[in-house]
């Protein structure tokens, strides 16, 4: 055998076990199961509300009803009609959202952090809420909203 080939074989070998190193190391997910599966329920709500009318009425409240706990859609029944209850709780409605951290109160209840955003010609804001989810059955749901 010649060394150019010896040197071809060693060459390829060492190729092949770094490629198996790099492929067996994988970045640990630091993030609980509760809290990825309760922040894509969050996110989901809110792309729901935003892309909707967020001024409360009762009709609008039916129809979010499948993402929020029934205790917090009774507590709900009693908000001002027109405000919003799922953002700043008045009528200052925001463009846009963002889902940030979440801690894990238990394992079946999340609080997560959501950027509320204003974006326009004359504006530009953010502001931070918390929102608690639940995990009701298979599902998270919503539970609380307030303002940081």
């Amino acid at each position: 055998m010649s060394f150019s080939c010896m040197t071809s074989n060693i060459a390829s070998v060492c190729l092949t076990a770094i490629a198996l190193i790099l492929c067996s190391c994988s970045i640990p997910n630091l993030e609980s199961s509760s809290c990825t599966d309760s922040r894509n329920a969050v996110r989901e709500f809110y792309s729901f509300h935003i892309g909707n009318s967020m001024s409360f009425t009762s009709d609008d409240l039916k129809l979010r009803a499948k993402f929020l706990t029934p205790e917090f859609v009774e507590r709900l029944r009693s908000s001002k009609e027109g405000t919003d209850p799922f953002t700043t709780g008045t009528t200052d409605f925001p463009k846009a959202f963002r889902v940030g951290e979440c801690k894990d109160i238990s394992p079946n209840r999340t609080a997560i952090q959501v950027l509320l955003l204003w974006r326009d010609e004359t504006r530009t804001e953010e502001r931070k809420i918390g929102v608690e989810a639940e995990k009701r059955g298979e599902n998270w749901l919503i539970d609380k909203v307030f303002t940081n």
